[in-house]
Protein backbone atom coordinates (compact mmCIF):
# COMPACT_ATOMS: atom_id res chain seq x y z
CA UNK A 1 0.00 0.00 0.00
CA UNK A 2 1.14 3.53 -0.82
CA UNK A 3 0.43 6.09 1.89
CA UNK A 4 0.94 9.60 0.87
CA UNK A 5 2.50 12.00 3.32
CA UNK A 6 1.68 15.86 3.58
CA UNK A 7 3.32 18.06 6.14
CA UNK A 8 2.19 21.09 7.93
CA UNK A 9 4.90 23.92 9.25
CA UNK A 10 4.57 26.82 11.30
CA UNK A 11 5.55 28.87 14.10
CA UNK A 12 4.34 27.63 17.51
CA UNK A 13 0.90 29.33 17.91
CA UNK A 14 0.43 29.48 14.31
CA UNK A 15 -2.53 26.92 14.71
CA UNK A 16 -1.15 23.81 12.95
CA UNK A 17 -2.58 21.10 15.36
CA UNK A 18 -5.91 23.15 15.65
CA UNK A 19 -6.35 23.00 11.87
CA UNK A 20 -4.91 19.41 11.44
CA UNK A 21 -7.60 18.47 14.26
CA UNK A 22 -10.15 20.14 11.66
CA UNK A 23 -8.99 18.00 8.66
CA UNK A 24 -8.52 14.72 9.89
CA UNK A 25 -12.77 13.88 10.31
CA UNK A 26 -12.96 15.67 6.66
CA UNK A 27 -10.50 13.13 5.04
CA UNK A 28 -12.30 10.40 6.83
CA UNK A 29 -15.34 11.62 5.76
CA UNK A 30 -13.56 11.19 2.34
CA UNK A 31 -12.76 7.37 3.12
CA UNK A 32 -9.21 8.28 3.55
CA UNK A 33 -7.69 6.38 6.58
CA UNK A 34 -5.21 9.00 8.32
CA UNK A 35 -2.04 8.70 10.81
CA UNK A 36 -0.25 11.42 12.03
CA UNK A 37 3.36 11.82 13.28
CA UNK A 38 4.00 14.83 15.21
CA UNK A 39 7.39 16.47 16.18
CA UNK A 40 7.86 17.73 19.40
CA UNK A 41 11.08 19.91 19.97
CA UNK A 42 10.99 18.94 23.67
CA UNK A 43 10.92 16.13 25.91
CA UNK A 44 7.79 14.27 26.59
CA UNK A 45 6.34 11.54 28.46
CA UNK A 46 2.96 9.61 27.70
CA UNK A 47 3.59 7.52 30.83
CA UNK A 48 3.32 8.69 34.48
CA UNK A 49 5.36 7.91 37.71
CA UNK A 50 4.44 5.01 40.01
CA UNK A 51 2.33 2.85 36.76
CA UNK A 52 3.74 -0.41 36.42
CA UNK A 53 4.95 0.81 32.32
CA UNK A 54 6.97 3.47 33.83
CA UNK A 55 8.56 1.81 36.37
CA UNK A 56 9.81 -1.13 33.81
CA UNK A 57 11.10 1.72 31.28
CA UNK A 58 12.96 3.20 34.60
CA UNK A 59 14.21 -0.12 35.65
CA UNK A 60 16.07 -0.29 31.60
CA UNK A 61 13.39 -1.62 29.58
CA UNK A 62 14.01 -0.69 26.28
CA UNK A 63 10.27 -0.93 24.83
CA UNK A 64 7.07 -1.17 26.87
CA UNK A 65 4.02 -2.02 24.67
CA UNK A 66 0.75 -1.83 26.35
CA UNK A 67 -2.44 -2.95 25.32
CA UNK A 68 -5.96 -3.07 26.02
CA UNK A 69 -9.69 -3.85 23.99
CA UNK A 70 -9.48 -0.06 22.96
CA UNK A 71 -5.70 1.03 22.14
CA UNK A 72 -1.87 -0.07 22.34
CA UNK A 73 1.00 2.16 22.66
CA UNK A 74 4.59 0.98 22.13
CA UNK A 75 7.24 3.24 24.26
CA UNK A 76 10.79 2.83 22.57
CA UNK A 77 13.47 4.32 24.97
CA UNK A 78 16.51 5.52 22.93
CA UNK A 79 18.96 5.51 25.28
CA UNK A 80 20.91 8.48 24.01
CA UNK A 81 20.98 6.69 20.75
CA UNK A 82 20.02 9.21 17.87
CA UNK A 83 16.61 10.43 16.81
CA UNK A 84 14.45 8.55 14.24
CA UNK A 85 14.09 10.48 11.44
CA UNK A 86 11.05 10.82 9.48
CA UNK A 87 11.36 8.21 6.98
CA UNK A 88 12.46 5.54 9.96
CA UNK A 89 8.90 6.78 11.67
CA UNK A 90 6.81 6.47 8.83
CA UNK A 91 7.95 3.04 8.38
CA UNK A 92 6.76 1.84 12.27
CA UNK A 93 3.26 3.32 10.64
CA UNK A 94 0.57 0.51 9.92
CA UNK A 95 -1.07 1.14 6.35
CA UNK A 96 -3.05 3.92 6.06
CA UNK A 97 -3.65 6.46 2.81
CA UNK A 98 -2.30 9.74 4.12
CA UNK A 99 -0.33 10.24 7.19
CA UNK A 100 -0.02 14.21 7.86
CA UNK A 101 3.36 15.28 9.79
CA UNK A 102 2.99 17.93 12.02
CA UNK A 103 6.66 19.20 12.82
CA UNK A 104 10.09 18.01 10.73
CA UNK A 105 10.54 21.14 9.30
CA UNK A 106 13.48 20.12 6.93
CA UNK A 107 11.58 17.01 5.29
CA UNK A 108 11.54 16.67 1.64
CA UNK A 109 7.71 16.88 1.93
CA UNK A 110 4.97 18.75 0.81
CA UNK A 111 3.89 21.10 3.54
CA UNK A 112 0.98 23.77 3.59
CA UNK A 113 2.30 26.71 5.93
CA UNK A 114 0.37 27.90 8.63
CA UNK A 115 0.88 31.47 9.44
CA UNK A 116 -1.11 34.42 10.92
CA UNK A 117 0.56 37.84 10.03
CA UNK A 118 -0.82 39.07 13.28
CA UNK A 119 1.80 37.22 14.80
CA UNK A 120 4.74 38.94 13.67
CA UNK A 121 6.71 35.80 12.55
CA UNK A 122 8.33 35.91 9.03
CA UNK A 123 7.42 33.24 6.17
CA UNK A 124 9.00 30.10 5.93
CA UNK A 125 8.43 28.88 2.79
CA UNK A 126 10.99 31.31 0.67
CA UNK A 127 13.44 29.17 2.52
CA UNK A 128 11.38 26.25 2.59
CA UNK A 129 11.10 24.75 -1.36
CA UNK A 130 8.48 21.83 -0.45
CA UNK A 131 6.09 24.32 1.28
CA UNK A 132 2.64 24.50 -1.36
CA UNK A 133 0.44 26.66 -0.02
CA UNK A 134 -0.13 29.28 2.64
CA UNK A 135 -3.12 28.98 5.14
CA UNK A 136 -3.35 32.30 6.90
CA UNK A 137 -5.80 34.22 8.08
CA UNK A 138 -4.93 37.87 6.99
CA UNK A 139 -3.03 39.35 3.81
CA UNK A 140 -0.06 37.78 2.67
CA UNK A 141 2.42 38.21 -0.34
CA UNK A 142 3.32 35.37 -1.78
CA UNK A 143 3.17 33.37 -4.98
CA UNK A 144 2.00 30.70 -3.70
CA UNK A 145 -1.58 29.29 -3.70
CA UNK A 146 -2.80 30.94 -0.80
CA UNK A 147 -6.13 29.42 1.51
CA UNK A 148 -8.05 30.93 3.94
CA UNK A 149 -6.77 29.05 7.29
CA UNK A 150 -10.48 29.66 8.47
CA UNK A 151 -11.93 27.37 5.67
CA UNK A 152 -10.74 23.46 6.79
CA UNK A 153 -13.04 22.09 3.56
CA UNK A 154 -11.30 24.52 1.10
CA UNK A 155 -8.19 23.22 2.77
CA UNK A 156 -9.30 19.43 2.68
CA UNK A 157 -10.29 19.61 -1.10
CA UNK A 158 -6.73 21.71 -1.68
CA UNK A 159 -4.57 18.90 -0.19
CA UNK A 160 -6.56 15.96 -1.82
CA UNK A 161 -6.30 17.85 -5.49
CA UNK A 162 -2.66 18.24 -4.52
CA UNK A 163 -1.84 14.68 -3.72
CA UNK A 164 -4.20 13.22 -6.56
CA UNK A 165 -2.45 15.16 -8.78
CA UNK A 166 1.44 15.20 -7.62
CA UNK A 167 3.49 13.12 -9.81
CA UNK A 168 6.26 13.31 -6.83
CA UNK A 169 7.26 9.60 -5.71
CA UNK A 170 9.33 11.24 -3.20
CA UNK A 171 5.94 11.97 -1.32
CA UNK A 172 5.06 9.01 -0.84
CA UNK A 173 6.13 5.64 1.07
CA UNK A 174 5.71 2.38 -0.52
Amino acid sequence: MRMKVFGFAGFSGSGKTTLIEQLIPRFVLRGIRVSLIKHAHHSFDIDRPGKDSYRHREAGASEVLITSAQRWVLMHELRDGPEPGLEDQLQRLSPCDLVLVEGFKRASIPKIEVHRPALGNSLLHPQDTNIVAVACDGLVDTRLPVLDLNDPDAITAYICDFLDNSSETRFAVV
